[in-house]
């Protein structure tokens, strides 16, 4: 029979308390020993063959947390095969081996070389072998086993939170619920007490309570006030080895919050209030603010006001501020100091969210009293109604008064009132109205049929004070007055054929009037009295507002008579009765046999080739056009008809001149002494300028009669002798241009013009021998001088 081997595994049993190991169940001497068992049960026999199994590893513990020197002895592998020769090699694999543990290859002692943490991890599964050292193969099936950190209390309790936030409502029963903490241990809760917490509370008593098993926190004092106190901080432990001495603790704090409920109802602080409002505050302005106190906080706090009672609910109100819980009081009516000063109210303020819970307390509002003092101001004049509704006549004579306007000073003063109308609403100035007692008159006539209403605006003011002032509107209604007689409601123009018979209609009349009736208007229709008689036509009154004009014979001649007026009386029946004549045109015309109106011009029956009246009219007016024309071309010719070169004989001398006129250059001597800038040498201060005339020397000038067929030139020779001896006669034949022949000339100026400046009579006769250059002048000068000789 062959024999299996198998390791064994020597325990230190030197060292109980570090290293475990669990009784082996059976023991072995090889791996697949068979053993036949005979089983006998009855009469029946049966083999059986049962199979050794192999060596079976059990669970091994190791204490964690070793504080030895030496490395933490575990166990010792041994192979039945190992000699003791050492032939044969131990390994060791699988979690920590090599690291965590060793192992003596050639003893098979196992060894823990570090500190273990049963928290990071409390098993570890190991793999040992028997090899032969020399050729590397194994001697042993590799068998598994299992190493387990064996705990110890090492782990305090530790709360989920550090810090953990609850509330619970005030006035809570005993007991009530308020927050579960919650603590976990690391330690092993299967072996032993190091992970069974318990709670218990070392802060916060007699306020809460903790269940040590669950650790739930709940009220342990009746009727606890959130307004005495809000906030709690309790601080709960937890301990493990179920709270033994030498177990380990942690702790944690809760911070507990009352919450508010409503047990505290509103209270005023004052049982009476005062306040002072002007009687001229508008409805709906405040007056002032009170406010009951409530120790609860939000919704709890919440306060309606309202006014239960008073001789002023009516006049007063208040509302609810909803940020300050504060109560408003207003205005609702106007307020009148001459009629009531003073106003007493009483006020209730009412939780708005109460909790049945509590009404044990009592009632949950609270009531105060407000007086209210109303203060005088100077008000306008008020007036008696907020309106004014007048009537009058349209026939109502200037002046007339139509109506009164009331209006008085409320204040106690009773200050006198005057009266004014807005001329901006009666620009026309048709009322007026007396200052002094209101009365309103008419200032100009009416007429309803051109203004029905006439609305006004009447002022009242404070004589000592104007600036006090109200307003009220008059609204003045014009009666009527049958004072308009009615009248055709169209012009009438119509036609009878010359065909007509006797009684037939030609025209239906209708009026209107102007003026207003109750009862609707009743108008009639008659011929004029001077109509009546001779007239070839009548005139039927319908009875309706309507009459119709028929003829009264045969056949009518438009070549006779072409266009017929027929007056027609039109009457009202109101009082006064008015009436009026209107005149019906009827013209004349040639109709067909049907009645259809053909042609009324009777002109053209006589001339049926003349020319018509618009032909005619034209050529009038082209008549008078030409006339016009030509009239305006002769008046156009005259007016631009040449004077005569020579008007008397005064101007001959000056139409010649124009002819030798060149204008401007050296014969331009008005503006200054041509001759003075060519030669400065010549100005001399005794001698006389001939551009402007001397001052002393006016003597008239003498123009002698020109003597009949007097030839030109001999005009001329009499004209220049008559300037050489004239003083004041300016320079107009510009001889001075040749007066300048330069410096050092021997003939000096050989001008006539200076002649009369010279005491003694000039000598001309050295002219002539000077040359035929200058015989003109010797003989112009020369005989001169042999006439005066002569």
């Amino acid at each position: 029979m062959i024999t299996y081997h198998c390791f064994w595994l020597l325990l230190w049993v030197g060292q109980p308390h570090q290293s475990f190991s669990t009784p082996l169940s059976k023991r072995t001497r090889g791996f697949l020993e068979k053993e036949k068992i005979l089983e006998l049960s009855g009469n029946n026999k049966k083999e059986l063959i049962r199979s050794k199994r192999s060596w079976m590893w059990n669970q091994f513990f190791l204490l964690e947390e070793y504080t030895g020197s030496d490395y933490q002895y575990v166990g010792k592998l041994h192979s039945d095969q190992d000699r003791g020769d050492g032939s044969l090699k131990y390994i060791l694999s699988g979690d920590g081996a090599g690291d965590l543990f060793i192992i003596n290859e050639n003893t098979g002692d196992i060894q823990a070389t570090k500190r273990l943490d049963r928290e990071e991890k409390p098993v570890y599964i190991l793999r040992a072998q028997a090899v032969n050292r020399r050729t590397g193969r194994p001697v042993e099936p590799e068998s598994e086993f299992i190493i387990k950190i064996h705990d110890i209390n090492d782990n305090e309790p530790m709360f989920t939170k550090d810090v953990y936030n609850a509330s619970v409502p005030e006035m809570s029963d005993v007991g009530s619920f308020v927050v579960q903490v919650t603590a976990t241990d690391a330690d092993d809760p299967t072996y032993g007490n190091s992970a069974k917490v318990v709670y218990s509370i070392l802060q916060g008593q007699p306020y809460f309570s903790v269940e040590s098993e669950s650790g739930i926190i709940k009220t342990a004092l009746l009727n606890m006030d959130r307004e005495n106190r809000e906030q709690y901080q309790v601080v709960i432990q937890a301990k493990d080895m179920g709270g033994q001495m030498g177990g380990l603790s942690g702790t944690t704090t809760v911070n507990i919050t009352l919450t508010d409920v409503n047990d505290n109802p509103p209270r005023f602080p004052q049982s009476t209030y005062q306040f002072k409002t002007p009687e001229s505050a508008p409805p709906e302005s405040p007056i002032g603010r009170i406010k009951a106190n409530d120790a609860d906080v939000g919704e709890n706090a919440e306060i309606e006001y309202s006014i239960t009672e008073g001789d002023g609910s009516d006049m007063f109100g208040i509302m609810t501020d909803k940020d300050t819980q504060e109560g408003i009081v207003t205005v609702k009516k106007a307020l009148d100091f001459e009629k009531k000063k003073l106003y007493t109210l009483k006020v209730e303020a009412t939780n708005t969210h109460v909790d049945p819970r509590f009404l044990y307390l009592g009632p949950f509002k609270d009531s105060t009293t407000v007086r209210i003092l109303v203060e005088d101001v100077d008000e306008p004049p008020m007036f008696s109604r907020p309106a004014y509704i007048l009537e009058v006549k349209e026939d109502v004579h200037i002046n007339s008064v139509i109506g009164t306007v009331t209006a008085q000073d409320p204040d106690v003063a009773k200050n006198p009132v005057k009266y004014s109308v807005d001329r901006h609403t009666d620009m026309d100035r048709v009322f007026n109205i007396n200052s002094g007692n209101g009365s309103i008159f008419t200032s100009k006539p009416l007429d309803r049929e051109t203004l029905l209403w006439h609305n006004i605006t009447v002022i009242a003011a404070e004589i000592n004070n104007p600036k006090q002032s109200s307003r009220v509107p008059v609204f003045i209604k014009v009666l009527d007055v049958n004072d308009n007689a009615p009248e055709f409601a169209m012009f009438y123009e119509t036609f009878v054929c010359e065909n007509a018979k006797a009684e037939q209609l030609i025209q239906t009349l209708s009026a209107v009037d102007k003026d207003d009736s109750f009862n609707g208007h009743q108008f009639s229709f008659s011929l004029a009295p001077e109509a009546t008689s001779g007239s070839n036509f009548t005139v039927q009154d319908n009875r309706d507002n309507t009459a119709g004009i028929f003829t009264r014979k045969n056949r009518y001649n438009r070549h006779e008579i072409s266009t017929y007026l027929l007056p027609v009386v039109i009457s009202d029946s109101d009082y006064p009765v008015q009436s009026s004549t209107e005149t019906v045109t009827i013209r004349v015309c040639a109709c067909d046999h049907r009645g259809k109106m053909q042609s009324c011009n009777a002109e053209a029956l006589i001339h049926p080739t003349g020319l018509s009246t618009g032909a005619l009219i034209a050529i009038l007016l082209c008549i008078i056009i030409l006339l016009v024309t030509v009239v305006l071309f002769a008046a156009l010719r005259r007016q631009r008809k040449k004077e005569p070169l020579i008007i008397s004989k005064e101007d001959i001398r000056d139409n010649i001149v124009s002819y030798n006129d060149e204008g401007g250059g050296e014969e331009d001597t008005q503006a200054f002494d041509i001759g003075t800038l060519r030669n400065p040498e010549a100005i001399e201060d005794n001698k006389l300028r001939r551009d402007i005339m001397p001052e002393a020397l006016l003597v008239p000038r003498r123009t002698p009669a020109v003597r009949d067929n007097t030839d030109v030139r001999d005009f001329i020779n009499q004209r220049l002798k008559e300037n050489d001896t004239d003083p004041t006669a300016p320079p107009y034949d510009s001889l001075a241009t040749y007066a300048y022949e330069g410096n050092g000339s021997v003939a000096e100026s050989l001008s006539s013009l200076e002649s009369v400046t010279t005491d003694g009579d000039q000598d001309y006769d050295y002219l002539s021998d000077w040359g035929p250059r200058f015989k003109k002048l010797a003989d112009m000068y020369g005989s001169v001088d042999s006439d005066k000789d002569s």
